[in-house]
């Protein structure tokens, strides 16, 4: 119960900080106005099941492709099978996404981050979710689709939010994207800072560019183009090579420390660090406590970083995937608010996931 309190205070602040953040823009303000309603319903069905012993987690991430038009330095989607240059014939159909959708409205679920493989080569998927307007639909993307019609779809349908994928300043970005990918994700965000496009930005922090990513001077740069909210990742390695770039214990700490002052000195833009803010709710939101993954085939798992399944959403319902056993004996586990070194706590206790789910 002190869990889903802390989490329903949370999702309140962000209403109210994103109320002043718009004040100056009207559509945007017009649309966080019309959206707190919904933001509270939400809330009330989860009090409500709360009160009958079931636990509703407000967030869900939804891989919703396992097709990328790039092929990044380290990325642990394509390390692990998840993502390729082809679409997967397993994919759930947009139909079966937009139930999904649905079920998460009724049950309370108020945000769902669309990540891939690259989402935006799901235009109908896109569109379908932006027909969902009482739900908060983050894009992760790693900008370089964005184009006339997706302007478009994100100006018309506020509740679809672009949140790009940036390294640090274009050499540093195109080391692990690709030599131009710099180039076409500033013209994409020169296009939302034209239209009046709110966005947010998604930057995995390494050993090697943490300084960089959390200097006022790049946070600057992001505010200006009218970002206004900043995801700081911690990094995932994905093989042995990979471990060099994870943050130390010191560099985690010096990491919440820069985090803590970016949100004490800038109040026009929001700061989010996972794992780092997950600790002042206990420990990792994985497996339904905060939220859960559904990957591109429709298995309900942990974390994108614990690819583990007893259900699939084909089959079954969202509920069911929330009450799954899996989820059930992972939160038993006490794996969540295990001390880890580095990124994820489920992918470093993998082996046992993995065993759980056998």
């Amino acid at each position: 119960m002190k869990l889903h309190s802390a989490m329903n205070a949370s999702i309140k602040n962000m209403a109210v900080t994103a109320l002043r953040f718009f004040a100056r823009n009207r559509t945007e303000f017009q649309f966080v106005t019309k959206l707190v309603p919904a933001l509270r319903a939400g809330a009330k069905r989860r009090n409500k099941s709360e009160k009958s012993g079931v636990h509703i987690p407000p967030f869900l991430i939804a891989s919703v492709s396992s097709q990328c038009n790039l092929r990044c330095a380290g990325c642990y989607a394509r390390a692990g099978g998840s993502c390729g240059d082809e679409k997967s014939d397993d994919e759930l159909t947009t139909k079966r996404w937009g139930e999904l959708f649905t079920q998460a409205e009724e049950l309370g679920i108020s945000f769902i981050l669309l990540a891939g493989g690259e989402p935006l080569m799901r235009r109908d998927l896109l569109s379908e979710a932006a027909a969902h307007s009482k739900i908060i639909f983050p894009v992760f993307t790693n900008g370089t689709l964005i184009d006339d019609a997706y302007f478009e779809l994100f100006d018309s349908h506020r509740n679809i939010v672009p949140v790009v994928s940036i390294e640090g300043d274009d050499a540093v970005t195109d080391a692990r994207r690709g030599q131009g990918v710099a180039i076409g994700l500033r013209r994409a965000i020169s296009g939302l800072h034209a239209r009046d496009i709110p966005f947010g930005a998604s930057v995995t922090v390494t050993g090697e560019n943490l300084e960089a990513v959390t200097s006022p001077r790049f946070v600057a740069e992001l505010q200006e183009s009218a970002c206004r909210i900043v995801f700081f990742v911690e990094y995932v390695p994905v093989d042995e090579i990979s471990v060099g770039l994870v943050l130390s214990e010191a560099q985690r700490e010096e990491l919440a420390r820069r985090v803590s002052a970016l949100k004490a000195g800038c109040k026009d833009v929001a700061f989010i660090s996972f794992p780092g803010d997950e600790k002042e709710l206990g420990g990792c939101l994985a497996a339904g406590r905060g939220f859960f993954h559904i990957n591109a085939n429709g298995n309900a798992e942990p974390c994108p970083f614990s690819p583990y399944s007893d259900i699939n959403l084909k089959e079954h319902g969202l509920l069911e995937a929330i009450n799954s056993p899996l989820f059930a004996r992972v939160r038993a586990q006490d794996i969540l608010s295990a001390e880890h070194s580095g990124g994820c706590v489920l992918f470093e206790n993998r082996d046992i996931v993995s065993t759980l789910a056998e």
